[in-house]
């Protein structure tokens, strides 16, 4: 009965992860380039001495889905969409910075003229340097990542390239979530190398690729699942202690 009791827990805990997943994929819906988290569930046999009769069920991360979300176009220079397979530079948050990678490209520049995207990262140049626009009156982002700008108050002949997007192809086997929502090469030994050619689409964003309704239905699956698991393990007590009973009323 003990073993039962243990795998109805321990799934029942599977299922509250799984639906904190599911959770952060809904409050995501409207996040643009945002890559929905996937859940899953494995037995993990118990090892330790004595016999080996406890089986675990654990929530792993299964990564996320490659799938491409939806095209908005929104005619702002500043947005960008990244062919499939390719992401954009940043550098991640804290004291050690680093190279992280999103394809969450609605970028903005800030007083300063540090160009960075909606969550406040920089945007890195193909050297891996953050990246600062001088004060201008038009600006331009090519099909391959060169930011063209008309310096203020000059004409349109005048027209300089200040430098390039870092906007790498990456394989997505490499690349894992961190805390805070960025990519990272789980190999750094073997960096990510520039696309080259046509990477990304000024004017327009990817969506979200989060299927709403369907992590919806998901969530009340999950709901029903953890339920039948609590009632097992409320039923599981109910036969110890009438056990329990025969066992005294024998004695």
């Amino acid at each position: 009965m003990d073993k039962a009791l243990y795998v109805a827990m321990t799934g029942a805990r599977a299922s509250l992860q799984a639906q904190g997943t599911l959770s952060h994929n809904l409050a995501n819906t409207d996040t643009p380039g945002f890559k929905e988290a996937l859940a899953n569930t494995e037995a993990f046999p118990i090892k330790g001495t004595g016999y080996a009769s406890r089986v675990d069920a654990l929530h792993v991360d299964a990564g996320f889905n490659r799938r491409m979300g939806a095209q908005q176009i929104t005619g702002n220079p500043l947005d960008l969409s990244l062919q499939a397979g390719n992401w954009l530079a940043v550098q991640a948050p804290g004291a050690n910075g680093g190279e992280a990678y999103t394809r969450g490209a609605a970028l903005s520049i800030t007083p300063n003229g540090q160009l960075v995207t909606a969550g406040g990262h920089p945007v890195l140049d193909e050297n891996g340097n953050p990246i600062a626009i001088p004060p201008h009156q038009a600006m331009d982002i090519g099909n391959d990542g060169t930011i063209s700008i008309i310096p203020l108050g000059e004409g349109p002949q005048t027209m300089a390239n200040i430098g390039r997007i870092r906007v790498v192809q990456a394989d997505d086997a490499r690349l894992e979530r961190g805390l805070d929502g960025l990519m990272r090469n789980s190999d750094p030994q073997q960096p990510f190398v520039q696309a080259q050619g046509k990477s990304l689409e000024s004017g327009q964003l990817e969506g979200s690729n989060v299927d709403a309704a369907g992590a919806l239905v998901q969530m009340i699956q999950l709901q029903r699942q953890y339920e039948m698991q609590v009632k097992v393990i409320k039923h599981g007590d109910d036969n110890a202690r009438s056990a329990n009973s025969l066992l005294r009323l024998g004695g």
